[in-house]
């Protein structure tokens, strides 16, 4: 959630209502909640780091996670899915690398402009490509192949003709760091779910209170916290107006608006509907990078945006043709489908979104 990061319903997770019987406005106002939500929190989050300079990205991932905490607990009470219990020895790895790549997209939030954040983000699904290849040797089909390298060369594009970017090396490494941490933490939490037979969901509401733990002793020796001397520029100095604590408690709540809402879209739409959201997002996050906070748009860097925009409805529809020609293969039974996963990876990158994303195959 706060990076910080999908996509039919879980066979683990019951929605309120039925995907055909759920009327269109209603699937049209989890869609449209679905989009504000993801877009606002990311701008909520570049708020709280550019504007009320609250620079304190361990802190503020340890405020964000126990939003997160409380949201998956009422989405358990709700019924939209059911937990279960692991032992503490299993959840503490996976409750580290939460807290990574966490904190790694926060920071690479925090250090680059919304724009270049957003295009480090969409390059998850080429990484996470090359790592099951190097790391499994699976390989993907020549236009499969062909598709991502467009997008490649739209984000290179899009860029080197950053100057902000381009002169930022540090933001640009823990951006590039975000996107390889983040692609191996997705695919290991994917072996993770086979081995502990449980779904995302149930995984994040177990680690959580462990990450929390694990944020309480990091936030103070990775922040600075102002003991014995509480600055302006401590946590523990930091002047808390009113519209800093708003801005905070926003992006936290939004978290658990992005969970919820996913939640409503997958069991009311189609996986391809689901998609196509992801990238109206891209571009609403792109546009806003602009609108809100100035960023540069020239020329150059639109063209870039341009082609990853292409690259990605071309990968869209590579998928979404695959994973029908295994369904209609298998009769229906949703073999086939293993190119899915890969796109929602390059989009919110949430545990909780992946796990619905690879359950649209089921």
């Amino acid at each position: 959630m706060s990076a910080f990061s999908k996509s039919s319903v879980a066979a683990n997770v019951s929605p309120p209502i039925a995907s055909n019987e759920t009327p269109t406005y209603i699937k049209v106002l989890y869609i449209v909640l679905n989009v504000v939500s993801v877009c606002a929190i990311v701008f909520a989050n570049k708020l709280v780091f550019a504007v009320y300079k609250f620079k304190f990205v361990t802190t503020l991932t340890l405020i964000h996670t126990i939003f997160t905490w409380m949201g998956m607990l009422l989405l358990e009470h709700l019924g939209f899915f059911e937990s279960k219990k692991f032992s503490q020895r299993q959840l503490a790895p996976l409750a580290l690398g939460y807290i990574g790549y966490i904190v790694l997209n926060n920071l690479s939030l925090n250090l680059n402009t919304v724009g270049l954040y957003q295009l480090l983000k969409i390059t998850i699904a080429p990484t996470v490509i090359a790592l099951e290849f190097l790391m499994f040797r699976k390989t993907q089909s020549f236009r499969i192949l062909l598709s991502v390298l467009v997008v490649c060369v739209g984000v290179a594009v899009a860029a080197v003709t950053d100057k902000v970017a381009i002169s930022n090396v540090i933001g640009m490494l823990v951006g590039l760091t975000s996107v390889v941490v983040t692609g191996l933490y997705q695919i290991w939490v994917g072996s993770k779910q086979k081995e502990l037979q449980a779904n995302s969901s149930q995984l994040l509401l177990a680690y959580t209170p462990q990450a929390m733990c694990f944020l309480v002793v990091l936030s103070p020796l990775l922040d600075d916290f102002g003991v014995p001397e509480a600055g302006p520029d401590t946590v523990l100095g930091y002047r808390y107006t009113p519209g800093a604590v708003a801005a905070i408690a926003i992006s936290g709540m939004l978290g658990v608006l992005v969970s919820l809402s996913t939640f409503l879209v997958i069991g009311a739409t189609s996986s391809l509907t689901y998609n196509i959201a992801g990238h109206i997002k891209t571009v609403l996050i792109l546009t806003g990078g602009c609108l809100i906070f100035g960023e540069a748009m020239p020329w150059k860097r639109l063209l870039g945006i341009l082609v990853t925009m292409a690259g990605i409805a071309w990968y869209t529809y590579l998928t979404m043709q695959q994973l029908k020609q295994g369904k209609s293969e298998a009769g229906g039974g949703g073999g086939g489908g293993s190119q899915q996963g890969l796109l929602g990876k390059g989009e919110d990158a949430e545990p909780l979104l992946q796990q619905a994303q690879r359950e649209q195959k089921a």
